[in-house]
């Protein structure tokens, strides 16, 4: 399973990746916004998107709209 984790806190998506890679879960990538989630979904193609929902720039549920 490929994952795409997106928030802006730096050491969350660090630990989280850590946790994930720990159980053998891929992680794909790594956002800091939903801008930034939004082109890595498009060229990385997860099967999952772990994303926050408050987030500068663009929010998690617009990024989702646009995702989607």
């Amino acid at each position: 399973m490929r994952i795409l984790l997106v928030d802006d806190h730096r050491l969350l998506l660090e630990g989280l990746a850590n946790l994930l890679d720990a159980h053998g879960m891929q992680v794909a990538g790594m956002a800091k916004d939903g801008l930034e989630a939004i082109r890595l979904a498009s060229t990385l193609r997860p099967d999952v998107i772990l994303m926050d929902i408050r987030m500068p720039n663009c929010d998690g549920l617009m990024a989702t709209r646009f995702i989607k």
